[in-house]
């Protein structure tokens, strides 16, 4: 991939990088670290918000009669921590997303994770779906393994997490992921090559929005936007001119990547559109798109490796999408309390250096196929 070379004075600078902090943020789902993932927040759906009363001590919510501790939910938050600031750095807590902040955003989407968690359990006991006693020592194991590698100061941040609570999420997480599996185990549809056909481009594009002072994305208009349209049709004269494709994308590109692979549904209609009727090395007219003009050179019809890898992609798609329906009819008519004073208390601190070690990823060590 190519990519450019971000120029211009520091404010600047950090305007774009804030913005591509939330870019990226929004695009990381917490699923991203489970075996499997949902397409609802049906878990969440209609809960009850209750302040103190009629909990246990350290409980955070309760599906049903499957109840939720801090502990629980602070290894979530924890490991979610780690993922962030390993790509962005600390940094990441100081950018908002939407009207509110990283934080709550982080903390929103771990609650959701492990709600899930939670429903599944229910549902995989209405489907007679249990672990081995295989699995179940496992589980254990698992347990055992993590919390060996990790140092007090992560034990503590994790609300003082013993191996008998681990050894439970283990084991929930496990049932959920077996649940999933027996659910989806008949769907394997054929995709063709034209439905995963993915292309490679390279692009040229053009910005039709701005950053405020807060760092926020707004749209240009009037006279601002028709400079931008000049310079793109100023481009596609040079085209025509003989100048080379790289040199102008090099030049004029205000994407963070000059090459790229397109599926279908991947970008705005008209790139789309656009993208699938080039031949090789066939150069695009001025796109207009949703928040910039676009001009593209097609470097391959079809690439095959993108094609195979998107036919992966859609089968899973399809494959959540039935678990999907089942799940969120199933955890729509559950009860749910969610301790609120204790959830509002709960907030991301700042970490040590630490094990490095991940929860998920000593999950897939053991339970890995």
């Amino acid at each position: 991939m190519m990519r450019k070379v971000v120029t211009g004075d520091n404010r600047n600078f950090m305007k774009n990088r804030i913005y591509r902090i939330r870019k990226t943020a929004v695009a990381i789902a917490m699923a991203a670290a489970m075996t499997f993932s949902l397409t609802g927040c049906a878990a969440l759906d209609n809960t009850r918000v209750v302040f103190t009363t009629g909990f246990k001590e350290n409980e955070l919510f309760r599906i049903e009669d499957k109840s939720c501790l801090e502990s629980e939910f602070l290894v979530y938050l924890y490991n979610s921590q780690k993922t962030y600031e390993k790509g962005f750095g600390s940094e990441i807590w100081n950018v908002n997303i939407g009207d509110g902040s990283m934080e709550s955003y982080v903390k929103d989407k771990c609650l959701v994770a492990i709600s899930q968690v939670k429903a599944m359990n229910l549902l995989a006991v209405e489907k007679g779906i249990e672990l081995t006693e295989s699995e179940i020592s496992t589980a254990a194991v698992a347990a055992s393994e993590y919390l060996s590698l990790l140092s007090d100061d992560e034990k503590k941040m994790m609300g003082d997490i013993d191996e008998a609570t681990l050894t439970a999420m283990y084991t929930e997480y496990a049932t959920a992921d077996k649940l999933y599996n027996y659910i989806i185990r008949d769907i394997n549809p054929e995709i063709s090559d034209d439905e995963a056909r993915t292309i490679t481009v390279e692009q040229i594009v053009l910005n039709t929005w701005k950053h405020d002072s807060k760092g926020d994305k707004i749209p240009l208009e009037g006279a601002e936007k028709e400079a931008v349209r000049n310079t793109a049709l100023q481009i596609q004269r040079e085209l025509g001119e003989g100048t080379d494709f790289s040199v102008l994308m090099e030049k004029y590109n205000e994407a963070e990547e000059g090459t790229v692979s397109i599926g279908k549904g991947d970008v705005d209609s008209e790139i789309e559109t656009a993208a699938f009727n080039l031949d090789n090395g066939e150069i695009s007219g001025v796109i207009e798109a949703q928040d910039s003009y676009v001009i593209l050179k097609c470097i391959s019809t079809f690439n095959r490796e993108e094609t195979e890898a998107n036919k992966v992609r859609i089968v899973e798609e399809r494959k959540r999408e039935v678990f999907g329906q089942q799940y969120d009819a199933f955890a729509s008519d559950l009860s749910k309390i969610l301790n609120q004073g204790l959830y509002d208390k709960i907030h991301i601190a700042e970490t040590s250096d630490g094990s490095g070690s991940d929860f998920f990823d000593i999950y897939r060590k053991h339970f890995s196929e």
